[in-house]
């Protein structure tokens, strides 16, 4: 397994260096720099941001728009999941404008929410916990209708209440269906919290890339684009690991799958 390992780290090493062999020297024989720059362009502008210090404050206003906005429609969404998913009658005469809302992309909103909360960090954090609340209340809805009928009705033919079936039966159910959508969540809080800074912001990665953008700095564009990248992948794996702590019985399954 650990060779295995090796080898595919290896094979991606090998076709990272290559492609970026390939950019580095068409850069001015194959294509223009001027459009797509050069990967030591690049680096040279991405360690410049580092050592001033404006990528960590751009990157940590970034940071605590997503979270913030993660946190907060990961939560919203999963209790509204729940709700609507143990009361049936009300799933039902709400399904309608749940499909109409879930429908509309959440971009498309940015706008109304830049008048209605005005361009401060309150109007990224609205926009990325909105787009996060659809994704992780599906998911749960879906989960939580999906509890076996059959383990409901013996639970509550020993007495169980409301309450007992939601801690013994269905959050033990739903945890994987809501670890599911707060991963496929990750990057679209990103991206609320991007494109409200595209929208209006002066700070922020997004802020960054629309700077460069707007100075026709092709380089900085890709610099910003690294940093959000890196964000990115930290991130999911915060969520991952998050996972891991709060699921270690997850684990345990995978390994036996391979064991076996």
């Amino acid at each position: 397994m650990n060779r295995q390992i090796i080898t595919i780290w290896a094979i991606r090493l090998a076709l990272l260096g290559g492609l970026l062999a390939v950019w580095e020297g068409g850069a001015g024989t194959l294509f223009d720099p001027y459009f797509v720059s050069r990967p030591s362009e690049i680096a040279g502008q991405f360690w410049g941001l580092l050592a001033s210090g404006r990528l960590f404050y751009h990157a940590g206003i970034t940071v605590v728009e997503a979270l913030a906005g993660f946190v907060c429609g990961g939560l919203t969404g999963t209790a509204v999941g729940i709700l609507l998913g143990r009361n049936e009658l009300l799933g039902r005469a709400l399904d309608p404008v749940i499909l109409i809302f879930y429908s509309l992309p959440k971009i498309a909103l940015a706008p109304l929410f830049v008048i209605w909360f005005g361009i401060g960090i309150e109007m990224k954090v609205i926009l990325t916990g909105t787009i996060v609340f659809f994704l992780v209340f599906l998911n749960t809805y879906t989960g939580v209708r999906g509890v076996s009928r059959e383990l409901v009705a013996i639970m509550k033919l020993m007495g169980a209440r409301e309450s007992d079936l939601l801690t013994k039966v269905v959050l033990p159910s739903v945890v994987t269906w809501v670890f599911t959508g707060l991963k496929l969540s990750v990057p679209y809080a990103l991206i609320g919290a991007l494109v409200g800074e595209l929208i209006a912001a002066n700070r922020g990665l997004g802020y960054l890339l629309s700077d460069a953008a707007g100075q026709f700095n092709t380089s900085g564009v890709f610099a910003a684009i690294l940093a959000i990248i890196i964000l990115a992948v930290l991130l999911n794996l915060a969520v991952r690991e998050f996972e891991r702590r709060m699921m270690p019985w997850q684990a345990g399954q995978n390994d036996r799958e391979m064991s076996i």
